[in-house]
């Protein structure tokens, strides 16, 4: 199992990380000094496959459950209501510990609550999704979506740990790889080009749950969002660079009403992004052919459906990273240079998405 130290100013934890390790939680748990009455929030879809997993795991401790259907609509107000719900009428206090056990979604929701009960109660991460494993599950992003805004209200809340157990994505639908395959490919370009041509070469690999090759690559993704996230934990400077292609992605995910999912809008948005890069002279032709090259071999299975610029423009100018009521795009330059807070005409955006979409 291995073993990445994160060091926020807020506090140290780790993530752990390997094939088959959820049933070393007690252990874990041990080593941690985590301790108390624990409340899992866990994905409906988990719930299916690994109930006794999870109910033989958690066997010598107090603990309740409360499911919930992982879906964009259900990151809401009534969810984190009905989770508060089960805390208060089972009287957790501040030393209760709220587990949360499926992608990102539920590690959100979860995060979210236990950052608002109690003025704040400990909470684990542990990802079911590859997504969740190199995105959302480090960091201490938590939060909800609000009038049709995604992730308008939330906190900055680290967990006390975060265990990653690739076995569980061998009962995940091939969408759902891709998804975690969409977020991986980001790391491509924010990290070098010996880690893009790694993912180039063996991406096959990640859609077979290669454990080996999962562990690379989910290693390399934690331990880079890891270092951005101590360097900027409330994404005031260089955090952002974690969000490229995202502000073009969250927007089409709301304008498709979520009939995409967040790594496949991933793939969308890292070429709406690297179009409007060329288009502002950042990225050369034979650079951006290089590139598409990769991205778009995964297209056909990504699907959109009567795409309206004028609503996605309006949607990203209320993305949270603008300043000045303008909307500000993360871009690239080359592989591991980003640029961050950059502002481009409506016409060029357009002419971005409008080239991206004849691809989908």
């Amino acid at each position: 199992m291995k073993k990445i130290k994160i060091n926020v100013p807020e506090k140290e934890y780790n993530v752990y990380l390997g094939n088959n390790t959820f049933p070393s939680l007690p252990n874990l748990l041990s080593k941690e000094k985590i301790k108390g009455k624990f409340l899992l929030v866990i994905d409906s879809n988990v719930k299916k496959y690994y109930s006794k997993l999870i109910n033989d795991t958690f066997a010598n401790y107090f603990y309740n459950i409360v499911i919930v259907n992982s879906s964009e609509k259900n990151k809401s107000f009534e969810t984190l209501q009905k989770i508060h719900s089960v805390l208060i009428k089972n009287k957790f206090g501040r030393d209760s510990v709220l587990v949360a056990i499926g992608g990102g979604i539920i590690g959100d929701i979860a995060g979210f609550a236990a950052s608002t009960y109690m003025r704040g109660i400990k909470y684990i991460q542990i990802p079911t999704t590859l997504l969740a494993s190199v995105d959302s599950s480090v960091g201490g992003k938590t939060g909800l979506n609000f009038q049709n805004t995604k992730n308008v209200i939330g906190s900055f809340y680290q967990p006390q740990m975060v265990l990653i157990d690739t076995a569980f994505f061998n009962t995940l639908p091939n969408e759902e790889r891709l998804c975690g395959l969409g977020e991986i490919i980001k790391y491509c370009f924010l990290i070098d080009q010996k880690f893009y041509n790694y993912v180039q070469k063996n991406y096959d690999e990640v859609l077979s749950n290669n454990p080996k090759v999962l562990e690379k690559v989910i290693t390399e993704s934690v331990k880079f969002k890891g270092g951005v996230v101590e360097a900027d934990e409330r994404e005031s400077g260089i955090r952002k660079v974690l969000n490229l292609g995202h502000t073009f992605a969250h927007a089409f995910e709301v304008q498709q009403n979520h009939k995409i999912k967040h790594g496949q809008a991933v793939i969308v948005g890292i070429t709406c992004a690297l179009y409007l890069s060329h288009y502002l002279n950042f990225v050369n032709e034979k650079d951006l052919d290089n590139y598409l090259s990769f991205l778009l071999f995964f297209s056909p299975q990504i699907k959109l459906s009567n795409v309206n610029k004028k609503k996605i423009f309006t949607i990203m100018q209320l993305d949270k990273k603008n300043r000045d009521n303008k909307i500000k795009f993360v871009l690239l330059q080359n592989v591991g240079e980003i640029l961050t807070d950059v502002p481009a005409s409506k016409e060029l955006v357009y002419k971005a998405i409008a080239k991206t979409v004849s691809h989908f």
